[in-house]
């Protein structure tokens, strides 16, 4: 089972830079941040920029993968968010993976004046984002008339370091993005908080959905994203603690999402687990 840690992008950047850097030197396959403009759960809370942040990471981190875990399709017209892979990708020396799904922060929308359709509508988006985006990676000029999006004759050089794109990693639980992770995902990332019955169920609905399509679930990596609180006693460990029943469960891939910095010894203690599993 591979390793990755992800730190919220919600503390001040030498933080962030001193926690991308200890996580790439102690061999996590990749670190993340997220992509929201507002806390999780209180708006107020100082809240960096995903993509401009990752830029920074892409930097600092010289070994590890890194993505945006995960960007949402209701923020940036799909066009400009696959140049913005594009120019990570470089900066990375191909090392991205780029994550995506269909939003959920209501909040954000409102605040900023985006758009926030009906649960449907951004997964119908995200299916024609994803189809925009990689054939601006792959080909010449792109010409696409949807019922969200459109271009015309566009131009997307240059192109990704990483032939023929980046991994497309796709956050998901419920049936209709599952559906859409079985045609476009790499990796499919099922978020969880320790429930593995849940996440396996969902696995379970990926394989089928991959099924009626005709393409073999193999094709798709699994992984899971643990949600830590390093502060609260115990909580980092009884997650860890349930990393063995994942990986039983088909997980072949887990993040480690930090909702607070780890310490030293905490961090350590997580990558301990990389080739343990």
């Amino acid at each position: 089972m591979l390793i990755s840690a992800k730190l919220a992008p919600t503390f001040d950047y030498p933080v962030l830079q001193e926690f991308w850097a200890r996580a790439d030197a102690l061999g996590f396959h990749s670190v993340s941040n997220y992509d929201h403009f507002y806390g999780l759960t209180d708006s107020a809370v100082p809240t960096f920029e995903g993509w401009t942040s990752l830029a920074a990471m892409a930097v600092v981190v010289r070994r590890a993968r890194i993505s945006c875990l995960v960007s949402s399709v209701t923020y940036r017209n799909p066009a400009l968010l696959a140049k913005m892979a594009v120019t990570v990708d470089h900066i990375s020396g191909g090392r991205l993976d780029f994550a995506i799904g269909a939003g959920w922060h209501e909040a954000e929308h409102r605040g900023y004046g985006l758009a926030f359709p009906a649960p449907g509508e951004r997964v119908a988006m995200l299916d024609e984002a994803l189809t925009i985006i990689r054939r601006l990676w792959t080909e010449q000029t792109v010409t696409f008339e949807g019922r969200y999006f459109r271009v015309t004759e566009a131009l997307a050089n240059p192109k990704p370091v990483q032939q023929p794109h980046p991994p497309i990693v796709i956050g998901a639980e419920r049936p209709r993005m599952l559906r859409l992770a079985a045609r476009h995902a790499d990796e499919w990332n099922g978020p969880s908080r320790g429930d593995v019955a849940l996440w396996a169920k969902a696995n379970a609905r990926l394989d089928r959905a991959c099924a009626e399509i005709g393409r073999d679930p193999a094709g798709i990596r699994r992984a899971v994203q643990l949600f830590l609180h390093p502060a609260q006693a115990g909580q980092l460990d009884e997650q860890l603690a349930k990393l063995p029943e994942f990986q039983e469960a088909g997980c072949r891939h887990a993040v480690l999402s930090f909702y607070q910095p780890p310490s030293a010894a905490q961090l350590e203690r997580c990558a301990a687990l990389i080739g343990a599993l």
